[in-house]
């Protein structure tokens, strides 16, 4: 089931948008601390955003630059700006479409459908990919997927280079040192901790694929894949 995070601070409009949006079978979840967007976005991991401009304290432009930090999901912005430079704003802070309100559900719900399809159905599928397969396990980068056997995880942008650097080396151990300088960018401070937040996230998502004991810490040296007919029973 795909999860929709909305971005809008009129309670009201939120909740409608919402109930709307679960008669078609998605997920839905509302952002409740507009000060602390990236760290709901994190929770929920969604698979698209509504994004409102206007919001307290920062705009949804910020937010939209804080979420592309971290991950490539479809963002929709919706605004009662109908003004061209916002849209243009929008798209260069990357966005991937704009909605002006009032908002036509049936069409809200359309542009849903059509992000997910371009991002993980069946347009995706079309365009070729990078794809690394190793001890059984099958991830998409580009768009962030992990499989093993007939489950499927979506992971951040964050785990997905993690996950990519450690089975490309395996049977290999990765120094810690090589996945800092793998996380580290322009916009945000990479320490040891937020290495060991994100392998164990990873950790979670192996789990839930059904692979317990996904990843191996090599004290004083690193982290290497462990499958799972070594760290469990094989699905």
């Amino acid at each position: 089931m795909y999860r929709i995070l909305i971005c809008e601070d009129d309670p009201k409009l939120a909740e409608l948008m919402g109930d709307h949006i679960k008669k078609y079978g998605f997920e839905v979840a509302a952002v409740t601390d507009f000060g602390r967007i990236l760290q709901q976005f994190r929770q929920v991991e969604p698979h698209l955003v509504l994004m409102d401009v206007n919001l307290p304290q920062y705009d949804g432009f910020y937010w939209c630059r804080q979420i592309r930090s971290v991950s490539t999901c479809p963002i929709i912005f919706i605004s009662a700006r109908a003004g061209e430079m916002d849209q243009v704003m929008a798209l260069e802070y990357g966005a991937d479409d704009y909605m002006t309100k009032p908002l036509q559900a049936e069409v809200m719900v359309a542009k849903i459908r059509s992000q997910l399809r371009r991002v993980y159905g069946e347009y995706a599928a079309q365009a070729e990919e990078r794809v690394v397969r190793e001890a059984g396990m099958t991830l998409y980068p580009e768009r962030m997927e992990l499989h093993y056997g007939d489950a499927s995880v979506i992971l951040t942008k964050k785990e997905a280079l993690l996950a990519e650097a450690m089975l490309e080396r395996y049977p290999r151990v990765v120094a810690r040192e090589e996945l800092l300088e793998l996380l580290w960018d322009d916009q945000t401070y990479v320490d040891e901790n937020t290495l060991n937040v994100n392998v164990t996230r990873l950790r979670k998502k192996l789990q839930e694929v059904g692979v317990p004991e996904g990843i191996e810490t090599i004290r004083g040296a690193g982290y290497r894949i462990r499958p799972a007919e070594e760290g469990g029973k094989p699905r």
